[in-house]
């Protein structure tokens, strides 16, 4: 099997592209002649290794959940702690490489969007340290579910712009941060925040994703002494996941799942399953499995996790749900918030709601296995930009101490 489906001209497979305005199209442009410059120079490279072990603390752990994986029966369940990384999540690998690709470009102001905040969060954390200006659009009906994040972006100096079109979520923030680099273009580097996009974007973030699945890889052959039987990762528009399954895609004995927002059930409006419902059409220029109407204009979607709400995924992803090296299954906020639980429960790990999506599914696969069988997961990010939110969801009180009454 190819080392991957990326055609080399912007495309994966059927889905990909850059179906922008001509304005953008110049930009874009220039931004993909400096990725192909950068990014295998060797002194980029050296920069990049020294940020991410001294700045971002890579590699992190590959760890074995023990008590789940006996709670359930079955595989082993291991999981990636980009919880551990500085800033809590994934995001900060991506955020770290188009940061210093923004600095060779002469860029001195990045725009950014985000849901959950943790990819504000890490655009805001490396504009500090690279001394650059920084806008973030946030849905804000994100905002509101967030605040925390909001407080710890602009205390790292970000100006946080809320975005009042649509439901006020990830797909309009995304519409107002490249309406202010369409605007800025000549002084504004936009630091996508996930593998979605035009073209540079889904090739450029899923590279710099990567090493979440290369650490993966020598670290469960050092551990295990052989690959994987599975990884899962949570899907939204997908750079975690992609980040950890890139590295796998000729490994034919590896099964790959994507997971994805049920919401509040796939017979309801109320979800972001775009792979399991959607169809191919046009977001954000580029073409992907979109959740849309009858017009081609995207549908709203919802999600119990904020970094999920999006109503279209990475081309790359779309390219391997087509060719079936991956498969993509959905998971609902009753599910995600009993993973998010048991995993704080039986672990001491409090994951990211968006990563409680794979857990949940983990532990609905892992009784199915045999003891042999290895599932490594896909642990995106840390929840503590969540309690708030869940406690609320549980309708807990501070006064209420066990777990019985915290609804457990």
């Amino acid at each position: 099997m190819e080392k991957s489906v990326y055609s080399g001209n912007g495309f994966f497979g059927n889905y990909g592209g850059r179906f922008v305005p001509e304005v953008l199209e110049e930009k874009l442009v220039e931004l993909e002649q400096a990725f192909e410059k950068y990014h295998n120079d060797s002194a980029f490279i050296t920069e990049l290794e020294a940020l991410q072990r001294d700045f971002i603390g890579r590699e992190n752990p590959l760890t074995y959940a023990k008590n789940l994986s006996n709670q359930l029966g079955g595989a082993k369940i291991y999981l990636k702690r980009e919880d551990l990384n500085h800033t809590g999540a994934h995001k900060i690998n991506n955020c770290i490489g188009q940061a210093l690709l923004a600095k060779r470009m002469g860029k001195k102001r990045i725009v950014a969007e985000t849901g959950a905040g943790q990819h504000g969060v890490a655009t805001a954390t490396v504009c500090a340290l690279f001394g650059m200006d920084c806008t973030i659009y946030m849905g804000k009906e994100d905002m509101e579910r967030q605040q925390l994040n909001v407080f710890r972006m602009r205390l790292l100096g970000a100006e946080v712009i809320p975005a009042l079109g649509g439901r006020q979520t990830l797909k309009d923030a995304v519409d107002e941060a490249l309406n202010d680099f369409i605007n800025h273009a000549e002084t504004t580097f936009y630091l996508l925040g996930s593998a979605v996009g035009p073209h540079p974007y889904p090739l450029m973030v899923r590279t710099f994703q990567s090493i979440i699945g290369i650490e993966t890889k020598r670290q469960i052959l050092a551990k295990e002494g052989r690959l994987p039987d599975y990884l899962i990762a949570c899907v939204g528009g997908g750079s975690n996941a992609i980040g950890l399954f890139h590295p796998f895609y000729s490994d034919e004995g590896v099964r790959i799942i994507g997971v994805e927002p049920a919401g509040h059930g796939l017979e309801t409006a109320e979800h972001a399953a775009s792979m399991t419902l959607g169809t191919p059409g046009v977001i954000h220029g580029f073409k992907c499995y979109t959740l849309q109407d009858a017009d081609g204009q995207p549908l709203p979607v919802h999600s119990i996790a904020a970094g999920l709400d999006y109503p279209g995924v990475g081309p790359e992803h779309c390219a391997y749900k087509d060719s079936g090296r991956a498969t993509y299954e959905s998971v609902t906020d009753q599910e995600a918030l009993n993973a998010f639980k048991q995993l704080s429960l039986k672990e001491g790990i409090i994951p990211a709601l968006e990563s409680a999506h794979a857990i949940a599914y983990a532990m609905k696969l892992a009784p199915k296995l045999s003891t042999e069988a290895i599932i490594v997961v896909n642990l995106s990010g840390r929840g503590d930009k969540d309690v708030d939110q869940v406690q609320q969801m549980l309708d807990l009180q501070t006064d209420k101490k066990t777990p019985e009454i915290y609804g457990f």
